[in-house]
């Protein structure tokens, strides 16, 4: 048989050899990889999904793109310019003008239209109209295309043109929707005479009534008055109102419109079609509008529709809001992808310093008999690559499936990154551990180790780039989008320092208690603290680098999604003014007998009835703009001081000599003073006295009010309002007892105005990052604390074995390895919430909460706007949760090991 040379390949012989640490380590890189991979995905995918939500929750007058031009000039022939505006020659121009969107901009066919309006609405002449103030109602008439494709005919038919349609036709048929019909009590068959023409007005005979089959949709709702009328006014004062309304004619109509006043125009309307738009589309989408507007685009446009004209929308105001608050929240979310990022990467590195020390002997052995470092590092090279890449590219694939609409690039970048990061940390490890060959292992505790220049200028570095980050923060902050990689990375940089100091002084209270240990009867108490100040420096170092990191990003995410809830739920009282509101529309009074029955509905713990009327400040004001509130003083005091809204006792409200207590708005106490002044009610005169100035109560949250006791008012009207407390209110019931007592009330729940603070796709996914970032950080934290025991392992485990043999218990061996890990974890426990803390304190400033609380917030929405405050929780749970991991895998450990005998441990040249 022919001679094996070569012997059996080094990666496959490494991994059979140690197929757990292969499958941990795989494990390990996939989920980094994924985390690493999913984030700018799902980051992209909330972001694409606020854009589209934010054009599609706009109104379509505000996102459709108009392209307008006058009528044809007097000077062509009347059958040349009736040519112009047939629907043959518009439909020509609005495929031109499709085809000249600029990327990303694309129209929705379906919901676009063309055709010719007069700019100005015409009166109405016929007297069987409605006039609210004796105007008669006017009317904007469109010769629009595709009617029958967006309404359904609920009376009569779609009105028709005939051939014979000219400038000078002055009888056509219309069509109007249901809600005009009936507001201006119409119906198939009706006639409208419409002035504003020279000869004649136009007689509009109405063939049909529609019901739009998507009347909020831009077909409807891009000529708001097509939908639905509404009341108008002019410049009169006291102004006088007259109905607004759409009259839809059709298409083949639009040359009668040429002889009108009204200054009919051709139009073609764009609606932009959402579907297919990404948050990376938006600075192209804002320079594709300003072009078509005013540049090259508009030249373009001209081309096809005309040398005079003008395309017009506010599609970039709804992308600049947009715009706005996602560069509010990114760099706050990119806190959060920071402090995992940095967690994630210690433990990489640690999970190299656990293979490195592992075969230290080994490699140490291959360094003495001649292998040579580019040798030893690229085997070692091969045998991470091997399970790391496949499992970074199913951490890819498996990110890919998580969040499928997102670009690619970010997310490979982020898995090749964990992958190229895994493969090289134990190559690296061991050149470096292995750079001179050596005969036996040199100490490397935290007593020994002197830490050198190379090291303090590191950190002295690292302490620089903290402070400036933290400066720049603090003083730019990150509102407006101008927070960069260095602020994002304030809250790692501080833990990271915070780290550094605390391993330089780690040693010192060891050796202090130390001291006093060796005095006491036992010796598992000085031996723990001894074990303990003389581990390994890669052991302390790296374990409390990544629990401090994880710990500061904890409390820091924590404390953000503690100041965002709080802001919603301040936001949603001050809506409310209690857990529920039930007011009349128009401020009557309620009907008798509903404040019993809200009383009665599940949950409802207390129901304040309140009297709001307007007064005179003075008798010789006309106007009535001092909003008072009549109540019952106890059972308001105690709603007052419950929802935290300008608690008072009852006493400041009652009567003393005829003059009545009252509790004011600041703005009030200010106008009429702390003496007692007189005020002018529906009722009568009543003279006032202000015994407290509080900046809002429940009846009021916002704005100016005066409280009064109700039972010291004559004739005040009653109640308009009931405030309700209580827990777990029933809203279906609450509704239901409501409305069984009249119609035109309205209910507010504090609950329901909370959860419409939170349905933007942008707070809600920045939200969900920022609590998947602190849960990975949190998990990555626990491994590496995990980690840095499994390397000393093996000491500890030969360790027990000689001291089981000197006669030490199995109860004594639990508490020696337990209190040897205490030190370690009570330092990263109470230094977590240290910096913590103090990280909040230095930061809040410069955090902008606002937008990633409130939706439109723009830094004021709620009073004092989203404060970033230390949240206890955040701070106490993870630390307490770091203290009982490291016991318990110490207890586990003490307790594996003394399942297995002595001689397990304990070999003959074994210099553990």
């Amino acid at each position: 048989m022919p001679r094996k040379d070569q012997g059996a390949p080094w990666v496959r012989t490494r991994l059979r050899t140690a197929p757990v640490s292969a499958v941990a380590f795989a494990l390990l890189v996939l989920v980094t990889a994924f985390l690493a991979a999913v984030l700018p995905r799902a980051v992209e995918a909330y972001e694409t999904d606020g854009l589209r939500e934010a054009l599609a929750g706009a109104s379509p007058e505000s996102t459709v793109l108009e392209l307008k031009a006058p009528q044809p000039g007097l000077e062509e022939p009347d059958a040349a310019r009736a040519d112009a505006v047939l629907p043959e020659a518009l439909r020509t121009v609005e495929g031109s003008a499709r085809a000249l969107l600029p990327e990303p901009l694309r129209a929705d066919p379906a919901e676009s239209a063309y055709g010719v309006r007069t700019a100005k609405s015409l009166e109405a002449l016929d007297a069987s109209l409605p006039r609210p103030d004796g105007l008669p109602p006017r009317f904007t008439v469109l010769a629009q295309s595709g009617a029958a494709g967006h309404a359904d005919v609920r009376e009569g038919r779609l009105p028709t043109a005939g051939t014979s349609v000219t400038v000078d036709t002055r009888r056509v048929e219309g069509a109007v929707t249901t809600e005009t019909a009936r507001v201006l009590r119409l119906r198939a068959g009706s006639e409208l005479t419409l002035a504003g023409f020279q000869d004649r007005p136009l007689t509009v005979r109405i063939t049909g009534v529609l019901e739009p089959r998507h009347p909020q949709r831009s077909y409807w709702s891009a000529e708001p008055t097509l939908r639905a009328p509404a009341l108008a006014s002019g410049n009169a004062r006291p102004p006088q109102f007259y109905w607004e309304a759409g009259l839809l004619l059709a298409p083949g109509a639009a040359p009668a419109l040429l002889g009108s006043q009204g200054e009919p125009e051709k139009y073609w309307r764009f609606a932009p079609a959402t579907g297919g738009l990404t948050s990376g589309d938006t600075t192209a989408l804002v320079e594709g509008v300003a072009s078509l507007e005013n540049g090259p685009g508009l030249v373009r446009m001209r081309g096809a529709a005309g040398p005079v004209a003008q395309l017009s929308t506010g599609l970039e105001q709804v992308v600049g809001s947009y715009t706005a608050t996602r560069d509010a929240i990114t760099p706050v979310v990119a806190v959060a992808a920071f402090g995992i990022a940095a967690v994630a990467v210690v433990v990489l590195m640690m999970s190299a310093g656990v293979a490195a020390a592992r075969r230290d002997t080994e490699l140490a052995l291959l360094r003495a008999r001649g292998g040579s470092l580019r040798g030893i590092a690229g085997r070692l090279l091969a045998e991470t690559a091997a399970p790391a890449v496949p499992a970074a590219a199913c951490g890819l694939l498996l990110a890919v499936l998580v969040v499928d609409e997102a670009r690619s690039l970010p997310a490979v970048l982020g898995a090749g990154a964990v992958a190229l990061l895994a493969c090289a940390g134990l190559p690296v490890r061991a050149a470096l551990a292995h750079r001179r060959p050596r005969a036996h292992q040199e100490r490397d505790d935290l007593a020994h180790t002197r830490p050198g220049r190379r090291r303090a200028v590191a950190e002295l570095t690292l302490l620089v780039l903290a402070v400036g980050s933290v400066a720049a923060l603090r003083r730019r902050g990150t509102s407006g989008g101008s927070g960069d990689l260095l602020v994002s990375a304030a809250p790692v940089l501080v833990g990271l320092v915070a780290a550094l100091v605390l391993v330089r002084l780690y040693p010192l209270p060891l050796r202090w208690a130390a001291g006093p240990a060796g005095r006491l009867r036992g010796l598992v108490g000085f031996l723990s603290l001894a074990r303990a100040g003389r581990s390994a420096a890669a052991v302390a170092a790296l374990p409390l680098l990544a629990l401090l990191t994880a710990l500061t990003t904890a409390a820091f995410g924590g404390s953000v999604l503690a100041g965002v809830a709080d802001a919603r739920d301040r936001a949603a009282l001050l809506e409310t003014g209690a857990d529920a509101r039930i007011s009349t529309t128009d401020g009557t009074p309620l009907p008798a007998g509903l404040a019993r029955a809200v009383g009665e509905v599940a949950g409802v713990r207390q129901v304040t009835a309140v009297g709001i009327e307007y007064a005179a400040e003075r008798e010789s004001d006309e106007a009535e703009s001092l909003p008072v509130a009549g109540v019952e003083p106890g059972s308001y005091a105690e709603l007052a001081r419950r929802t935290g809204l300008g608690g008072f006792t009852a006493d400041r409200l009652g009567a003393r000599g005829g003059v009545l207590d009252a509790v004011a708005s600041p703005e009030v106490a200010k106008r009429i003073g702390r003496s007692p002044h007189r005020i002018v009610l529906p009722g009568g005169a009543v003279t006032v006295r202000i015994t407290a100035v509080r900046p809002r109560t429940p009846a009021a949250p916002e704005g100016d009010f005066l409280l009064v006791d109700a039972a010291g008012l004559k004739d005040f009207g009653a109640p308009s309002v009931l405030l309700a407390t209580g827990s777990g209110i029933d809203a279906e019931a609450l509704r239901t007892a409501v409305s069984g007592t009249g119609a035109g009330l309205s209910v507010t729940l504090r609950g329901e105005a909370r959860a419409a603070l939170s349905d933007s796709p942008l707070q809600t996914g920045a939200e969900r990052i920022y609590v998947w970032a602190v849960v990975a950080g949190a998990g990555y934290a626990l491994l590496a604390l995990v980690l840095g025991l499994l390397r000393s392992a093996p000491e500890r485990a030969a360790l027990l074995a000689r001291l089981r043999t000197l006669g030490l218990t199995a109860r004594q061996g639990r508490r020696l390895l337990g209190l040897e890990a205490l030190p370690l974890a009570l330092l990263a426990a109470g230094g977590g919430m240290a910096v913590g803390w103090a990280t909040v304190g230095l930061l809040a400033p410069g955090i902008d909460l606002d937008r990633l609380a409130l939706p439109d917030a723009s830094g004021g929405t709620a009073p004092g706007g989203a404060a970033l405050r230390a949240d206890v929780w955040s701070l106490a749970l993870p630390a307490a949760a770091a203290v009982l991991l490291a016991g318990a895998v110490a207890v586990a450990q003490a307790w594996w090991a003394g399942r297995r005998t002595p001689i397990t441990h304990l070999r003959a040249g074994d210099m553990r």
